[in-house]
């Protein structure tokens, strides 16, 4: 079981970035996935999940509007769109699932939001 996330970088506040995820190894449409993030000096929290096919979805407060996670059961792959992006946003993002018993994560993708 393997997640690979991509797509993170440097961007100015008010810009936009879109993570992927890529996942192999596991029945890819059969799971919830979810985006977390860890600041410098902070605990990892929740950003965004997604259950199995894609029509049900949940936000942190500090996200609702401006990130859309969505997935392609076909390509294997979750995505977080990330729009009017601030500052505080700044941190490592991860990919999540749970599967079976065990809690798999990806390597994380850093996201730095900087003028």
């Amino acid at each position: 079981v393997q997640l690979v996330e991509s797509g993170g970088g440097l961007v100015q506040p008010g810009g936009s970035l879109r993570l992927s995820c890529a996942a192999s190894g596991f029945s890819f449409s059969s799971y919830a996935m979810s985006w977390h993030r860890q600041a410098p000096g902070k605990e990892r929290e929740l950003v965004a999940g997604i259950n199995s096919a894609g029509g049900s979805t949940k936000y942190a407060n500090s996200v609702k509007g401006r990130f859309t996670i969505s997935r392609d059961n076909v390509k294997n792959t979750v995505y977080l769109q990330m729009n009017s992006l601030k500052p505080e946003d700044t941190a490592v993002y991860y990919c999540f699932v749970r599967w079976r018993y065990l809690e798999v994560w990806g390597q994380g993708t850093l996201v730095t939001v900087s003028s």
